[in-house]
């Protein structure tokens, strides 16, 4: 039997929604970043009797998918640090503090609350 394997299968749970999170905004930005690359093709093409179709355009239209591809790549990379980290932990001897989860809380709030405001900021 592995020393503390709870804790260990619970790290790995964790670690894997964490990809499973990852992996669902890398997924979501491809398909903004396709659904605007209909938009801009759709707003260029040639219709017959001169009609055309009108695309709002802003600064942060142009990048949201490729953002979010992004931050599903960083999610992936800080989920795997965070991951070796607690099984390391997990497997020393030593009493440990659970102090960083508040930090991690407390900036995961200041970078939704920060993407909200410079959402509604640019549109």
């Amino acid at each position: 039997m592995i020393p503390r394997f709870s804790d260990h299968a619970a790290n790995e749970r964790t670690f894997l929604a964490w990809v499973r999170t990852g992996i669902a905004t890398i997924a979501f930005g491809f398909v903004i970043d396709k659904f605007n690359l209909f938009l801009r093709t759709l707003a260029s093409a040639d219709f017959p009797a001169g009609k055309s179709i009108e695309v709002q355009h802003s600064a942060l239209g142009r990048y949201d998918g490729t953002a979010l591809i992004f931050l599903g790549i960083t999610l992936i990379a800080m989920a795997a640090w965070r991951f070796v980290r607690t099984s390391r932990l997990i497997e020393s001897d030593d009493i440990h503090q659970a102090t960083s989860i508040r930090v991690e809380l407390i900036l995961s709030l200041a970078l939704i609350t920060a993407a909200l405001g410079a959402y509604i900021a640019l549109y």
